[in-house]
């Protein structure tokens, strides 16, 4: 089949752009495989500098996806019923609080996290604890898990559901588990994520929270580009790719599966 022209421009412009989001993540990746990057790969492959990441920096990786997978849990604890109680109770007061929920993504993260600190910077042993730095992206991501169930909760009709389930004799937290939860999943995988990756990713707001020995990923890379090897700070975006893109991945495949499954 002959290609015509705004097709083959489409092609063009989505395989530039590929190109400019890929070509660089490769080369990094590469970099952090070469013995000596100035002279390429004609200087040979070694997995020295990916040991020599993993001995500098373990903590991070480990500090980073913990971090994570508690936000992950916080956030789902807070922002589906919030999201549940939002969607059930419409109206002005419900923006109102939808869009105070929405504050920090329009705050820099560096102005939160001071914030943060003007907050809790005297309670010392806090402060120092890696709980600190989960409260700030608990705040940070919980608007996008909100968000997010909430827009799939507002696309069905979430009261006759409820009303039918509770004519049965459904307690509240009977249709909560059995009905809410269920229909939410695919908004819930969403903001899962979303959630997970803003975690892993987020500098600005971590930069100011963190101390010598609570090191993130994103923290410990910026410290790996300034002080380290060229080699070594390329290595370590090569196990962030694998750290993350594997987790990505799964969770879409998740994702698609429960909208497939909602249908």
């Amino acid at each position: 089949m002959r290609m015509t022209l705004p097709r083959f421009l489409q092609l063009a412009v989505t395989l530039l752009t590929a190109a400019f989001l890929i070509v660089p993540a490769i080369q990094s990746i590469l970099a952090g495989l070469t013995v000596n990057y100035f002279r390429g790969l004609s200087s040979g492959m070694t997995l020295r500098w990916v040991d020599e990441v993993w001995r500098l920096y373990a903590d991070s990786i480990l500090l980073s996806m913990g971090l994570a997978i508690a936000c992950l849990a916080v956030t789902l604890v807070i922002g589906v019923p919030a999201a549940y109680a939002l969607a059930k109770n419409p109206g002005r007061m419900s923006r109102v609080l939808e869009e105070f929920i929405s504050l920090p993504l329009a705050v820099p993260g560096l102005a939160l996290a001071l914030a943060l600190l003007q907050l809790y910077g005297s309670m010392t042993g806090f402060r120092t604890s890696w709980t600190f730095i989960l409260v700030g992206h608990v705040l940070y991501t919980l608007p996008f898990m909100v968000r997010s169930v909430l827009a799939v909760l507002m696309a069905m009709d979430l009261k006759s559901l409820e009303e039918s389930a509770a004519t049965l004799g459904a307690s509240a937290a009977t249709r909560f588990r059995t009905i809410v939860v269920p229909n939410a999943m695919p908004g819930i995988l969403a903001g899962a994520l979303t959630v997970v990756t803003l975690s892993i990713g987020e500098f600005n707001l971590t930069w100011m929270l963190h101390t010598p020995y609570l090191k993130t990923l994103p923290v410990g890379l910026a410290d790996s580009y300034a002080s380290m090897r060229l080699e070594i700070a390329s290595a370590y975006t090569l196990v962030f790719f694998v750290m993350i893109v594997p987790l990505l991945m799964a969770m879409q495949w998740a994702t698609d599966r429960a909208q497939r499954i909602s249908r």
